[in-house]
């Protein structure tokens, strides 16, 4: 915990612009994996009590894979995801910042990287890092819900960890902890369109995604663009997973990046002479959002196109794409095919959560839930 690269972790927000909607969730990354440890162990004495033998260097590895699972995120964690290195997922970046701390402990995670990864012989031991109900996920929805103020994300973590046990080497639930699941289910799903998935949120996070969109064009342009030292070195550079894995010196500087980068440097872009990135980079400072329209169905290709040629009427100096962008958004509410939740009936048969679960079949049928967006500034949808 004491190291730098973890320490890192105190200086980027766990929801990224979040607190633009909900002003209390200012809480970091370092605190979500700290909260999933202390669960961890929950959890540990949990399975120990109902005769699950868990080692003392397993408990280590165990409460080491789950304080580092989120140590690859960059500035604001999933809003700039693949923007620092491209096509590289925060996990993938992870593991390389697990290996290199690895080095430096002389082999002490070990075996954290291969539970992690899900290389070791006892898998229930991954599940309980990453599957459709494990310990990031209570902590995260915990979490997110109190520092947001949204009651609906409260999910009874002390009842799951309850209901948790063992069998054939797979995680399982109590079948008389079913409501709980089913809680935390419909708790995820409304997180996910309430905070998670919020318009405006949507909005913020679309900005900044913009932002350093048309600072790297700038660059690639041969500007010489002010910013941090970090972020202008990643612009300059651009590197891949191929230079994730072949120059030690790409992880390193990465190390150095937080949310504070991203700032600084926005407010060096407020005076630019380029009209699009001095306007966004306005825009993000003054919480300056566009309006985010979201629909069941896809939208009318006559609005479309009239919305648009208002943006380009309204803002002329400005580049359109970065005012107007149309897409679809999605939320997996639960997907056996990426690890189904078992219940342990008292029978002593395992079954599907989805099959046993009464309370929330039609939700469960529902699959992916999808929403078309249009963004735009505000004013230009109604005119």
């Amino acid at each position: 915990m004491e190291h730098p690269w973890f320490q890192r972790l105190r200086r980027i927000k766990q929801l990224g612009l979040s607190h633009f909607v909900y002003p209390g969730a200012m809480h970091t990354r370092f605190s979500h994996a700290l909260g999933a440890m202390h669960l961890m162990g929950m959890a540990i004495d949990s399975l120990r009590s109902k005769g699950v033998e868990i080692s003392l260097e397993e408990d280590e590895a165990l409460c080491i894979a789950i304080l580092l699972h989120d140590i690859g995120h960059g500035p604001f964690s999933h809003a700039l995801e693949n923007a620092l290195i491209k096509k590289v997922h925060h996990e993938r970046v992870g593991l390389a910042i697990m290996n290199k701390l690895n080095r430096h402990f002389q082999g002490r995670l070990d075996l954290a990287i291969q539970i992690f990864l899900n290389q070791y012989s006892r898998k229930f031991m991954h599940q309980l890092v990453s599957s459709q109900l494990d310990i990031d996920r209570m902590d995260y929805l915990t979490r997110d819900s109190f520092f947001t103020g949204v009651n609906e994300g409260i999910i009874g973590y002390d009842r799951l960890l309850k209901m948790m046990s063992v069998k054939d080497d797979q995680l399982v639930w109590e079948e008389k902890g079913i409501h709980s699941i089913e809680k935390f289910i419909l708790s995820r799903s409304i997180m996910y369109w309430q905070v998670y998935m919020h318009k405006t949120v949507l909005s913020a996070e679309f900005l900044i995604i913009d932002l350093l969109k048309r600072a790297q064009e700038l660059v690639d342009a041969g500007h010489d663009l002010p910013a941090s030292p970090m972020l202008k070195w990643f612009m300059e550079h651009q590197p891949d997973d191929d230079t994730l894995e072949n120059d030690p010196e790409v992880l390193n500087k990465f190390l150095m990046l937080d949310d504070s980068d991203v700032l600084v440097s926005c407010k060096m872009w407020i005076s630019h002479s380029d009209p699009t990135l001095r306007c966004l980079a306005n825009k993000l400072l003054d919480r300056d959002l566009h309006q985010v329209i979201l629909s069941n169905q896809p939208i009318s290709p006559l609005n479309l196109e009239k919305w648009k040629k208002s943006v380009e009427e309204m803002n002329a100096e400005v580049i359109t794409s970065y005012l107007f962008a149309t897409g679809m958004v999605e939320n997996d509410v639960y997907n056996p095919a990426k690890g189904a939740i078992k219940i342990l009936q008292k029978d002593g048969r395992i079954v599907d959560f989805a099959e046993v679960s009464t309370h929330m079949r039609h939700l469960l049928e529902e699959k992916n839930v999808v929403k078309h967006y249009v963004y735009l500034p505000k004013g230009c949808a109604s005119s």
